[in-house]
């Protein structure tokens, strides 16, 4: 089978496979849009995705993106594909991410987000931002603590106040909410996590009700269908859709 159809046959199932979840819980498919994550795929691949309907991608990696990116814009007839920053972003490439990525779902620290804010303000730009949140509490995960938050009064407050000074941030418009679930064999072991985040998000827009916005990016290959059951608006996939991806 030619790899253009294999994507093509695999974005369907995804799509499908979306479409009955959301319907699952009672949400319009329209609700959950899909990012499809590029890392270490060539871009001639990420040609052939745009080509099968996908018009947003996401990167792992702002130094990959910086060099993608660009390829792939330049090779566009027609509407830009929208890109997504997905992993975590260091201090030091900060200013890649800002000169190429339309969106950021990995601010994981107050540090990086004034950052940004301060290249974006720069550049002229508002950028819209996701806060990542660590709640399923695993150590080898990024994000604001909040695997406590509902319990823990002290975790809930210094989330919260992280929250309004992200929010105070002039270039920055936080749309949302993250998260990287654990690995689990099988997807129902981490749907707390996704209903957790999606609590967060309310609790969190109950207290700056004209500040935080709706997003809630959740779900990968693995789990995704289980995130979009739990109120999912973007979900993150690449190897589904791609294929095993390249050493």
């Amino acid at each position: 089978m030619e790899y253009a159809e294999l994507v093509r046959r695999n974005l369907r199932t995804v799509r499908e496979r979306i479409a009955e979840a959301a319907l699952r819980s009672g949400r319009s498919p329209d609700e959950v849009t899909l990012v499809a994550v590029t890392k270490t795929f060539p871009v001639q691949a990420i040609l052939v995705g745009y080509a099968a309907g996908l018009r947003h991608f996401g990167e792992n990696r702002p130094e990959e993106g910086a060099e993608k990116i660009p390829q792939v814009n330049a090779a566009m007839k027609g509407e830009l594909p929208a890109w997504h920053m997905v992993g975590h972003v260091q201090s030091r490439k900060a200013e890649l991410v800002v000169a190429h990525f339309d969106r950021v779902h990995s601010i994981d620290r107050l540090k990086i987000a004034r950052r940004l804010n301060r290249l974006a303000g720069e550049a002229g730009k508002e950028m819209p931002v996701l806060l990542e949140c660590n709640v399923s509490g695993e150590a080898s995960k990024y994000g604001f603590p909040a695997d406590r938050w509902q319990g823990d009064a002290g975790q809930r407050e210094a989330l919260f106040a992280a929250c309004a000074d992200v929010l105070a941030l002039p270039a920055l418009r936080v749309e949302g909410l993250m998260t990287v679930a654990p690995i689990a064999a099988d997807p129902d072991d981490v749907r707390p996590v996704f209903a957790a985040l999606r609590a967060l998000r309310d609790a969190l827009r109950e207290r700056f009700p004209r500040a935080l916005g709706e997003q809630l990016s959740m779900g990968m290959s693995d789990d995704f269908e289980a995130a979009v059951e739990e109120g999912a608006t973007m979900v993150r996939i690449g190897r589904s859709i791609f294929g095993p991806r390249p050493n």
